[in-house]
């Protein structure tokens, strides 16, 4: 895990990272908004468990934690959850009720804890009101976004992560091309459904996060963009119309079969003289 930092004030991110051989690195981040009723935005890579505690507990005391939002059930959303609701005792959990009937595949989750929400649903957290979305792109069924209306901020799950040659806290440190390739290959890759998507109704999905209209992006595998929503949906928008990603092939493996076929046919053929 990473040192967290701040994405807007009492706004942290609570930041990793996985490299992608020969790509670069994917961000994976949580976060934690430091409101009157403090709110986590999932809850980190397996990997991190104990280190991701901690960063949340020097940011906010565990009895006071009021909400913690998980966008999907996938490890890389969920690795300290039980922990950190064990710890923080007045938390309820909010996610799509998909998420928590998968989770209870290993997990007995506490369900007198739960809010179930689906797209559409707004609720009130205190001194904020959030909405409930479904992102352009996911990669489990289950997926939610956040739309933070105080903060004018999207908290859009796996949607608009990029991989990026290196790590980077905000969007303005990397390189456009860089970063908007990233994005084609994470989307393409994490949602390969996008290939065979209905151009007119993807676009739909684009205009409803066009509507929101939020000024700040914050993904679960993306730098902090703020003043780019307009670019990252005309990037969004163009996915269906890509190549379709493969991941490679590994050369060498494949050379070093086939060279062992060829000996095979050549001992074979020595064998019938």
């Amino acid at each position: 895990m990473l040192t967290p930092y701040n994405a807007a004030p009492e706004v942290f991110v609570l930041p990793s990272q996985l490299p992608i051989a020969g790509a670069g690195v994917l961000p994976v981040h949580s976060y934690l908004i430091r409101a009157h009723e403090p709110v986590l935005i999932d809850a980190g890579l397996p990997i991190d468990a104990g280190q991701f505690d901690q960063a949340v507990w020097n940011l906010v005391d565990p009895q006071d934690l009021k909400w913690v939002i998980v966008t999907h059930d996938d490890r890389d959303h969920v690795g300290s959850l039980r922990e950190i609701l064990a710890a923080a005792p007045n938390a309820t959990l909010v996610t799509n009720q998909l998420s928590v009937d998968r989770l209870a595949e290993y997990w007995n989750v506490p369900q007198h804890r739960v809010r179930a929400v689906n797209p559409g649903r707004s609720l009130d957290l205190g001194d904020r009101r959030i909405t409930v979305l479904r992102p352009p792109a996911y990669d489990a069924p289950s997926t939610i976004a956040v739309y933070d209306q105080k903060l004018e901020t999207l908290f859009s799950a796996d949607s608009f992560g990029a991989v990026l040659p290196e790590f980077a806290s905000h969007a303005q440190d990397v390189a456009e091309s860089d970063y908007y390739d990233g994005l084609a290959l994470f989307t393409r890759a994490n949602a390969p459904w996008t290939s065979l998507v209905d151009q007119e109704k993807f676009d739909k999905v684009i205009d409803l996060i066009r509507a929101v209209n939020p000024k700040t992006v914050l993904s679960a595998h993306g730098p902090v963009a703020t003043g780019r929503t307009d670019a990252l949906l005309e990037a969004m928008r163009k996915i269906p119309t890509m190549t379709p990603w493969l991941p490679p092939e590994d050369v060498e493996v494949e050379a070093v079969l086939e060279r062992h076929e060829a000996e095979l046919a050549a001992a074979r053929a020595e064998l019938s003289r």
